[in-house]
């Protein structure tokens, strides 16, 4: 495609969860931070919220290669499931042989014991759950009732939910208060700042191999950052498009106007752009009546 126009070994801005791109700005090193130190503290449930598209299953995956060798992660990136199906995944994740008819009394009896051999070889198991929002309440109870695996020293089980904000409405419900309860560390994920989203930019074209001078123009990365919101998923988007305008009109960098092309035929930028209007012209017409105002009062 473009790769040789521009010199990149490969393409830049996927939309795969691609760890060897994860961008280390502030709130992604702190919600890292936030994960590796709950886990190491043993606590039960650990939670990350984001909007769509912040990047909440790239922050798992690479929270998920950070850990030790003596850590046992299980990974289920989709728990719209019923509790029996989740504790099968679960102990399929973990390796347990199990007839597909087994009830869920002789299930979770076969994890603890798992988890109990685990522990014993001085490991600790993480199950990391991606778009927990989509969780049944029955099945939230469920995970409830994982974490009460336990010695008389830790927990056997840790397990860290990553969900759109909708998890923290679902977890203030009366029904599965004991859970929310059990939630010991929390953090909120947040889209790029603009000066961030300038390094973000720059950061995924070194890793993909480019080595020349400013790809994207300063008007190209206002453009990019209207049109996007900060959101990465979304800026990915929007920049490999530009990309392929530039390099269509041989063009060795991209401009506003590639971005603003890439953002017209894509919807989620459209909608963004627009509240983004909105909300200019609301300042502007607040600015406009205080100066009114004010003119009135002197």
């Amino acid at each position: 495609m473009y790769k040789a126009h521009f010199g990149l070994r490969e393409l830049p801005f996927g939309i795969t969860p691609d760890t060897s791109f994860f961008f280390a700005c502030t709130n992604y090193q702190e919600a890292l931070n936030t994960l590796i130190v709950a886990t190491s503290q043993g606590e039960g449930f650990i939670k990350i919220t984001g909007e769509v598209g912040v990047g909440k299953t790239l922050l798992c995956r690479k929270f998920m290669s950070t850990l030790d060798k003596d850590v046992v992660t299980a990974y289920l990136p989709n728990p719209l499931l019923e509790p029996r199906t989740l504790m099968l995944a679960l102990a399929d994740e973990l390796e347990i042989p199990q007839d597909q008819n087994v009830d869920q009394h002789q299930l979770l009896k076969a994890i603890n014991y798992r988890l109990l051999l685990l522990a014993h070889e001085g490991k600790r198991v993480v199950f990391c759950l991606d778009e927990a929002q989509a969780m049944p309440l029955e099945t939230l109870e469920a995970l409830r009732l994982l974490t009460n695996l336990e010695t008389e020293k830790r927990k056997l089980l840790q397990i860290v939910m990553f969900g759109q904000p909708e998890l923290d409405r679902k977890l203030e419900q009366e029904a599965i208060r004991q859970l929310n309860q059990r939630v010991t560390f929390h953090y909120h994920l947040g889209p790029l700042s603009r000066e961030d989203l300038e390094y973000y930019v720059s950061h995924r074209l070194s890793v993909a191999g480019y080595a020349g001078g400013r790809l994207f123009d300063r008007g190209a990365i206002r453009a990019l950052y209207a049109a996007s919101g900060g959101m990465p998923r979304l800026v990915n988007v929007l920049a490999h498009k530009a990309l392929m305008l530039a390099y269509g009109q041989g063009k060795q960098q991209v401009a506003a106007r590639h971005v603003k092309a890439a953002a017209r035929d894509t919807g989620a930028a459209h909608k963004i752009g627009w509240k983004w209007a909105w909300a200019a012209g609301a300042v502007a017409l607040l600015a406009a009546g205080s100066s009114v105002a004010w003119a009135f009062l002197r």
